[in-house]
């Protein structure tokens, strides 16, 4: 790896950084990357001088020009426009929290996020990044992926441990992973976040292809029983095929 190419993953390495500490000053940052204050600081202030970190009295932030990139990515996405009204409708017929979300470089990132009147809020947002097999959403579309890519994300990011009841088998994965296939769609009992079920279902491109899934999520006191096994499933499949309708005559 030649030293431009260094510098760039340097780069993004320091932007990551800083986001995952939610803010780093030059001496935390240092020490963080392993690099020299000097070294540091020319990072820093270029970063800065192109708007993408903000100085916040010595602390640097990332700044909100990421948005800009973020929004176009998401908006280029055919299955965001299409399938962001149904999960607006999703999340006010239901009063829950709708979702929707496609796999990048083998984690999936949430395009679009709607809330019903009794939605709980929970940490995630629109670009977080999660671990598919710890999801609802994840599981299903990795259900519907074809074996050698499911295997080649598996292999890269494995199988870490959420909560107490994620799936951190290979195995036991791959069996649910059949049953999602031949069900149509996924559960998530407390598999992320303690507290937190999901219903989820995927979505598939006029060429069959899966290109991303759509969920309802809530409150495990309110999604239990014939709501979370049978009703919301079964308003989700409704949604799932209204957007795969859209999606082949559009």
């Amino acid at each position: 790896m030649d030293n431009k190419v260094k510098s760039v993953k340097k780069t993004f390495d320091i932007i990551n950084t800083v986001q995952a500490l939610d803010g780093a000053s030059l001496t935390t940052l240092s020490q963080q990357m392993g690099m020299p204050k000097s070294t540091a600081h020319n990072y820093l202030k270029s970063l800065e001088e192109a708007e993408y970190l903000v100085n916040d009295g010595g602390t640097y932030r990332v700044g909100i020009r990421f948005l800009e990139h973020g929004a176009y990515a998401r908006n280029r996405m055919k299955i965001h426009e299409i399938a962001k009204p149904e999960i607006d409708k999703l999340a006010a017929d239901t009063g829950e929290l709708a979702n929707l979300l496609v796999e990048e470089h083998g984690l999936g990132s949430y395009l679009h996020r709607a809330r019903g009147d009794d939605a709980v809020q929970v940490e995630a947002h629109v670009g977080t990044r999660v671990y598919l097999h710890s999801t609802g959403l994840g599981k299903a579309i990795l259900a519907n992926l074809p074996a050698e890519r499911r295997d080649e994300i598996l292999d890269e990011r494995g199988l870490p441990e959420r909560t107490p009841q994620t799936t951190t088998n290979r195995y036991e994965l791959l069996d649910e992973l059949e049953e999602i296939r031949e069900r149509g769609f996924a559960f998530d009992d407390e598999e992320r976040l303690k507290g937190l079920r999901c219903v989820a279902a995927p979505i598939h491109s006029n060429s069959d292809r899966v290109i991303g899934a759509i969920s309802i999520s809530g409150p495990t006191n309110r999604l239990r029983g014939e709501r979370y096994r049978e009703e919301l499933p079964n308003k989700l499949l409704e949604a799932m095929n209204v957007i795969e309708l859209n999606i082949t005559h559009s």
